[in-house]
């Protein structure tokens, strides 16, 4: 791949067309309109393992950042027993605890498995059913 910059309108984009130095107008398939107030900055010309070439323009264009006030604000902590907790109300996240859950089955299952005899095909199915 090579980058590059526009220098003295050394970039144009034209109907269909892109004029490069060096290339000249190369014919392009374009996927998305690039808007006329945009300035074009530099391209990339990049070639894949399949032997197809794609181009990445970089544009610049003058964007007006709108002030936006702050209406709320929310303090979260990190908590050791949940996964956080809310600053104002003092909420906790309310997330399923399946290892809690699954706790006593696990050790049942455990249990069995131990009593079971290694290589046999009870212990190979007791063994996929703990895992």
């Amino acid at each position: 791949s090579y980058t590059t910059n526009r220098v003295n309108g050394n970039i144009e984009l034209q109907d269909g067309h892109i004029k490069l130095p060096k290339l000249k107008l190369v014919k392009i398939k374009q996927h998305r309109e690039i808007p006329t107030d945009y300035k074009l900055k530099s391209c990339t010309i990049s070639k894949t393992k399949s032997g197809k070439y794609y181009i990445s323009i970089l544009t610049e264009y003058e964007k007006e950042i709108k002030p936006v006030s702050i209406q709320k604000v929310v303090g979260l902590d990190f908590a050791m027993d949940g996964l956080y907790v809310e600053s104002e109300q003092g909420e906790k996240a309310n997330y399923p605890r399946f290892y809690r859950q699954s706790l006593e089955k696990l050790t049942k299952e455990q249990r069995i498995l131990s009593r079971r005899k290694k290589g046999s095909a009870r212990w190979e199915k007791q063994r996929l059913k703990v895992a």
